[in-house]
């Protein structure tokens, strides 16, 4: 029993060690990748998996301190299907707050996105300002995107274009976030509705 026991216990400690290796070598590789994408990325940033960047020369990316994005199954045992992919196209501004968590993150800025302090972004979750379809006719303007402080989205929620999520809500999972929705609020549902009003203390 003491030889099993200690043969399990070892197992446990060098698969800790194996993923904390693991996440010192995506972290440097992340860093490394948004340097090369012209990132502007803060102190203390962690990756696990490959995070991907794309931006164009004239637009500007700005991560605060402290994110962490989780792009490996590994990582998030809820369950990622992709990688974060994180694009700003020509013209484009996307700012970060510190302290964000993106898990599988898409985040597509045409315009302007601006993300607070502690956002949590649960699994699979879309973040956009355009329509993605410009030789489309029918495709309208893009419209900026203002995320506040602390501010959870749920698992494969979808935030549209031209909408303002206020500090402190929870979005639920699943929800397709087409209008603004206000501050200390739960919301849920497609279309994105408040159903609950957070009370503090």
């Amino acid at each position: 029993m003491s030889n099993r026991f200690n043969r399990v216990s070892a197992w446990n400690i060098l698969r800790r060690r194996s993923q904390e290796a693991g996440a010192v070598v995506s972290t440097l590789a992340g860093q490394l990748n948004a340097w090369l994408a012209g990132v502007d990325l803060g102190k203390g940033c962690k990756f696990y998996g490959r995070t991907t960047f794309q931006k164009a020369h004239d637009a500007s990316m700005q991560f605060g301190d402290g994110c962490s994005f989780r792009s490996s199954s590994r990582a998030n045992l809820i369950g990622i299907n992709r990688p974060c992919i994180v694009s700003a196209q020509k013209g484009a501004r996307l700012v970060v707050g510190a302290n964000c968590g993106f898990s599988g993150t898409v985040i597509g800025c045409f315009s302007e996105i601006t993300v607070g302090n502690h956002v949590r972004c649960g699994a699979n979750t879309t973040i956009t300002d355009g329509d993605w379809h410009q030789s489309d006719k029918r495709s309208g303007a893009h419209t900026p995107v203002i995320i506040e402080d602390n501010v959870w989205l749920g698992l494969s929620v979808i935030v549209l274009k031209g909408v303002t999520i206020g500090a402190n809500s929870v979005i639920g999972a699943g929800s397709v976030v087409t209008q603004s929705i206000p501050s200390n609020v739960i919301a849920a549902g497609n279309p994105c509705r408040s159903l609950k009003e957070i009370r503090c203390g």
